[in-house]
């Protein structure tokens, strides 16, 4: 749920609260109550028809307001009911309060709730936190205003407080927010995008590449592809030691990201073209699995294939290629020259008899 969704929600609720201060103004308190009063009723029909649920919120305000109202009639002192729109808000404060600070999100259960499907990564989860604890501060001194603005101000100012105040509070909170997407966004325009996935490979959104590398451990897909030859002998390319990512070392002979939009065989074809000129060739998906390192966390197809015609180093991001025998590799375990992902795959091919 974003905030633009988040704040949707709320602000039905609210309308009841201005109709009354309007009614209020013209035919004074207990006409205005009895508008307010129907104008909330005549919302959530309203809101039936049209979208075809039941507003809880509005149900709640005008409820409330119909017991304020009456005590500040009764006891002929309208503090009750300026204290209204800071009850509600209370009530508001202890519900994002308890998303945005503790395990338990609530707003979070609200959006899968209400919104079928919908399924937050980990890096929405935490924007969704960043977003409720703002949201928690802004409700909070918004509350205290009206507060003090119900004891010690006048009643036109209590009525901007509650009212007009709140609702310039949320533009000038959006207006910056809607900035900061912006220019998020332009940094991000001329990025390579990829997928984020969940651990059976369900996409769950997407996000710039450089983003999933700077141990935000998203989980996204990439694929490897082992060449071996008809000895049974491994082909491996040798990283370039300018890479962000284990440099100098000898890897898996293909290997890369999926990007945002593409499938997995057009990734497997465009990789194995792109570092080693392999095209027209066959290849069998052998092991899916979680690889994760202290930069990155990735969900890795392994694909295996005995077509070895016409490779060669077709890119920068390939030093060397060169084939591996099992004797080779196995006195070499270990030592350092290999990555830590390919020693783990070294170990999936000889589980899986690839590597005999």
């Amino acid at each position: 749920m974003n905030r633009a969704k988040l704040l949707k929600q709320l602000l039905p609720g609210f309308i009841p609260l201005f109709v009354f201060i309007a009614a209020d103004e013209i035919w004074g308190t207990k006409i205005g109550l009895f508008v307010a009063v129907g104008f909330g009723i005549a919302e959530m029909i309203w809101i039936g028809i049209r979208e075809r649920r039941f507003e809880k919120f509005v149900l709640f305000d005008t409820l409330l307001l119909v017991v304020l109202g009456a005590v500040s009639i009764i006891l002929d002192n309208d503090i009750f009911f300026k204290l209204k729109p800071g009850l509600i808000e209370l009530i508001l404060i202890a519900v994002l309060g308890v998303s945005a600070f503790s395990s338990m999100n609530i707003i979070g259960m609200m959006g899968q709730r209400y919104m079928k499907g919908v399924e937050f990564n980990e890096a929405q989860e935490r924007q969704l936190k960043r977003s409720l604890k703002i949201l928690f501060y802004i409700f909070a001194a918004h509350t205290v205003l009206v507060f003090y603005s119900a004891f010690y101000m006048s009643k036109e100012a209590w009525a901007f407080v509650s009212g007009g105040l709140f609702y310039l509070i949320f533009a000038g909170y959006f207006a910056i927010e809607m900035l900061r997407q912006r220019k998020q966004k332009k940094k991000f325009s001329k990025e390579e995008w990829v997928p984020l996935v969940d651990e059976q490979g369900k996409v769950t959104g997407r996000a710039p590449r450089s983003q999933v590398h700077n141990g935000s451990k998203l989980l996204h897909p990439v694929v490897h592809l082992h060449v071996l030859n008809k000895n049974g002998a491994v082909l491996l390319q040798k990283r370039p030691m300018n890479k962000l990512i284990q440099p100098g070392k000898w890897d898996t002979a293909v290997g890369g990201h999926i990007s945002a939009g593409e499938t997995l065989e057009q990734a497997l074809k465009k990789e194995a073209f792109e570092e080693i000129g392999l095209k027209d060739f066959t290849a069998r998906l052998q092991k899916v699995y979680k690889w994760e390192s202290e930069v990155e966390a990735e969900l890795v197809y392994m694909f295996t294939t005995h077509d070895s015609k016409n490779i060669g180093i077709q890119s920068d991001e390939v030093d060397e290629l060169r084939f591996w025998t099992k004797k080779q590799l196995e006195s070499n375990i270990r030592t350092g020259i290999f990555t830590p992902n390919f020693e783990h795959e070294v170990e999936l091919l000889k589980e899986l008899g690839t590597i005999k």
